[in-house]
């Protein structure tokens, strides 16, 4: 899953994307308004976490923009901790929650988790397919009970998959979605990751659809 981060604290906003990088997000981290609209008006993200107290353009024009030119993904705004009225306006411009700064970095991480979840049609923290499953609270994979230890980059695609379950996911989304704008893409590499999530996790977890992507559904519907 890919997050944008708007934070104009250098070490806050460094913090952020340090600790969700370790709960198996990509990150990519704007430092004021105009820049992090810019990046969530032309890269595609499972969710955003914007400040509203931005340099250059407000948070709350930023989420208003976002907004009129139809992006729809999760936002997630950080407020001031007693500011009523800017969780209130926070809202009405479009924000899907709110964080009262300062925060605990675990409530925010499972409030992005609820969002993310939910925007993707997934009312558990708990997503399985057959006997594969990954609990996003934990990030540990299991088959038929039993750990199986993915890469970080096998397991992004595999959450990525599952929270789409039942649905064709291109090469092309997945590199948007599991990669940050700084990563070297290549789409080769999106082959090699199934090839080996399917030797841990076996063949038929994820189906390829010759000339659109790979999908990945239950072994009965």
């Amino acid at each position: 899953m890919r997050v944008l981060i708007v934070e104009d604290e250098p070490n806050l906003g460094q913090q952020l994307k340090n600790t969700l990088e370790g709960a198996g997000y990509a990150i990519d981290l704007a430092t004021d308004g105009e820049e992090g609209h810019y990046l969530g008006s032309t890269e595609n993200y499972d969710a955003i976490v914007l400040d509203l107290g931005l340099p250059e353009v407000d948070g709350l024009t930023v989420l208003d923009r976002w907004r009129k030119e139809g992006r729809t993904a999760p936002v997630l705004v950080l407020t001031a901790r007693d500011s009523w009225s800017d969780k209130v306006a926070g809202l009405d411009a479009g924000a899907d929650d709110y964080v009262a700064k300062p925060f605990q970095t675990e409530e925010l991480i499972a409030r992005l988790r609820a969002l993310i979840r939910r925007a993707s049609g997934n009312a558990s923290s708990e997503l399985t397919a057959g006997d594969v499953r990954l609990d996003t609270r934990s990030g540990k994979v299991t088959k038929a009970g039993e750990p199986v230890k993915l890469t970080a980059q096998e397991y992004k695609l595999l959450s990525y998959l599952l929270h789409h379950k039942g649905k064709v996911v291109s090469r092309t989304e997945l590199i948007e979605h599991i990669y940050d704008q700084d990563f070297d893409r290549d789409s080769n590499t999106i082959e090699v990751f199934v090839t080996r999530i399917r030797k841990k996790l076996g063949q038929e977890v994820i189906t390829t659809i010759r000339g659109l992507g790979y999908s990945l559904e239950d072994p009965d519907a």
